[in-house]
């Protein structure tokens, strides 16, 4: 900086010096012009008035020599006298011919005309006077006030030396040239040590604040030759960027606290990084307010899923929810390409090693992480989540390239608090939906009970008037069942209800609903069953299982039972479920009264004879 100094204040005194020099030599060169012009009017007023003498005096041969004593004089290269044509018969102050264009324009204009002839040794000017002439006395003026007809234009040309003016003129240009110079420097040099002071300050305040700017916070040394106020300056600085640097400690480690320990060594710009803390967490919060006004996990997922894509720029990923004590995993959501260890952990979800270790679960080189990621082209990355005591929530990500993985690893914390905060309404909502299940299950068999069917079947059937599909209804009930109560107790009893609603739920599909009707009675409603047909052959299958199932009742005893059934189609039959599930019962009353142990399919006639009945 010190050299760059010395040089700009060179460069600068070079180019005021020169701008003063031009600017006097202007002003110079103006002023020469003028006084030239002067000069000359000077001597054309001598020479007219001289003319003028002679010509009163009956003189005007003198004339020649009058002028050309003039020629001689100092200053002055040469002079004449010129004529308008209008004056060339005459021989009036003995004029001469016109010389050059100068002469002829001062005679076509009246006006002042010069030009200046500049060489490196000399500087002339040529200029010619207009002056008039009377032509009824021959008396002659410069600048006359009355110009009648009779005054016909001449001129007065000289060529002047100005070289002498000249001379002077350099001289004072130079030296004052030379005089602007050397205080300049002389300026420069007295003031040189508080500017490079100043300019070194400048160099460490550049120097520090560029460090600062990526989180370095040091202290600054003083430098040499600061006076007071710079001293102050300095120590004023030093404690500012101490708090500064507290400051930003104190928030760094506060904010880390919210999204865990960095899992990168990356470095980079901690105030840049607290500025992104600070931003996802404002985003965080916004997120959390959103998902405590969903309805359901599902629209948390949808949530969750919108914030992987639109700000972590993930593209394929899955929620998979694992339930220990149901042996059950659940795909509750999947973007993009996922899962390529699904066909290993459908059937045994124990076998995840992310849920299994509680633990993330990532792509490495040389091995597998995981036994049961088997895609060479990708890369996956897993997270767990303990969503309840038996509900495990596993992410799994997959990624492209291997960069793309380490941006994944880069910004898991982020990626993981967003998970952390979703988990508790995620099991909110698990929780209701099981308080929901309970209200709708029955408490001995599992199955779904009356409140459910009511329930239900507000939304079914809708839907299946819309689909056009069929329902068929079954009646179920267990024969002589108050039989088993009376001779083997509640709990045989209890244990037949669990065997009937165990054989039902394994022999209809899973679109199917068997519901505990009430006692010994189930209904089963076989939705989108083709024809009545299949509903029999459905029935029947049912009841061929329960009459071949043996029953432990105590010490070897084996039972069996047989069940009654009656059948009823939607809407074939009756357009409300109600009357279907009337019709049912009508035909069940016909499969007891007329033996027990089989199907009946409900017919209009049924209904005087249960009338009559």
């Amino acid at each position: 900086m010190g050299k760059k100094l010395v040089i700009l204040s060179f460069v600068m005194a070079i180019i005021l010096s020169l701008s003063v020099v031009g600017l006097n030599f202007y002003n110079s060169n103006n002023a020469n012009i003028k006084a030239s012009i002067s000069v000359a009017e000077s001597i054309s007023k001598l020479v007219i008035s001289s003319l003028n003498t002679f010509n009163s005096n009956k003189n005007i041969h003198d004339s020649k020599e009058f002028l050309n004593s003039l020629s001689t004089l100092k200053g002055i290269n040469n002079l004449w006298l010129v004529k308008s044509e209008s004056l060339n018969k005459s021989d009036i102050n003995n004029q001469k011919q016109i010389k050059d264009e100068i002469d002829k324009k001062v005679l076509s204009t009246g006006l002042v005309q010069y030009k200046l002839d500049n060489s490196f040794s000399k500087t002339t000017m040529r200029i010619s006077i207009p002056y008039y002439i009377n032509i009824e006395n021959g008396n002659s003026c410069i600048n006359c006030i009355n110009i009648s007809k009779e005054h016909k234009l001449a001129a007065i040309s000289l060529n002047l030396d100005l070289i002498e003016t000249q001379a002077l003129s350099s001289k004072l240009i130079y030296v004052l040239s030379f005089f602007i110079f050397i205080t300049i420097l002389t300026i420069i040099y007295l003031s040189s040590n508080i500017i490079k002071s100043y300019y070194n300050l400048f160099d460490v305040f550049n120097n520090s604040i560029k460090e600062s700017s990526t989180g370095n916070f040091a202290l600054i040394a003083k430098p040499k030759n600061l006076n007071n106020e710079m001293n102050l300056l300095v120590d004023r600085y030093n404690d500012f960027m101490s708090i500064l640097k507290n400051a930003f400690i104190d928030i760094d480690k506060r904010l880390q606290g919210f999204i865990g320990n960095k899992t990168t060594t990356n470095i980079i710009n901690p105030l840049e990084e607290s500025k992104e803390i600070v931003l996802n967490l404002s985003n965080l919060y916004q997120f959390k307010k959103e998902i405590e006004l969903d309805n359901n996990k599902e629209e948390i997922y949808d949530r969750l899923s919108q914030i992987f894509i639109n700000q972590f720029n993930i593209e394929s990923f899955s929620f998979i929810e694992i339930d220990a004590s149901k042996h059950k995993m659940s795909i509750v959501k999947e973007v993009g390409k996922t899962l390529y260890c699904q066909e290993f952990i459908h059937e045994n979800p124990e076998l995840c090693r992310c849920a299994r270790t509680k633990n993330d679960v990532v792509s490495i080189d040389y091995h597998n992480s995981c036994p049961y990621f088997k895609e060479e082209d990708n890369y996956h990355y897993c997270t767990n989540v303990d969503i309840s005591k038996d509900v495990n929530l596993v992410i799994n990500f997959v990624c492209k390239t291997t960069t793309e993985l380490e941006k994944l690893k880069d910004k898991i914390s982020f990626v993981k608090s967003y998970i952390n905060e979703a988990a508790p309404s995620i099991e909110v909502k698990l929780l209701m939906d099981a308080l929901q299940e309970s209200a709708f299950r029955d408490g001995l068999t599992g199955l779904y009970n009356r409140k459910f069917l009511d329930e239900h079947s507000k939304k079914l059937i809708p839907y299946a008037k819309r689909a056009k599909i069929n329902i068929g209804v079954l009646l179920l009930d267990m024969d002589h069942f108050k039989a088993v109560n009376d001779e083997y107790g509640h709990d045989v009893g209890d244990t037949v209800l669990k065997e009937l609603a165990r054989i039902m739920t394994e022999n209809v599909r899973e679109s199917d609903i068997v519901i505990r009707y009430g006692g010994e009675e189930f209904i089963i409603l076989l939705v989108g069953v083709n024809t009545e047909e299949d509903a029999i052959n459905v029935a029947k299958k049912i009841g061929k299982k329960v009459r071949e199932n043996e029953i432990d009742v105590y010490a070897g005893n084996k039972l069996k039972k047989t069940i009654s059934i009656g059948l009823s189609m939607f809407p074939a039959d009756t357009t409300s479920l109600d009357s279907a599930i009337k019709n049912a019962d009508i035909a069940l009353y016909e499969a007891k009264n007329s033996g027990r142990d089989k199907v009946v399919r409900f017919k209009e006639e049924q209904v005087s004879s249960v009338d009559l009945f």
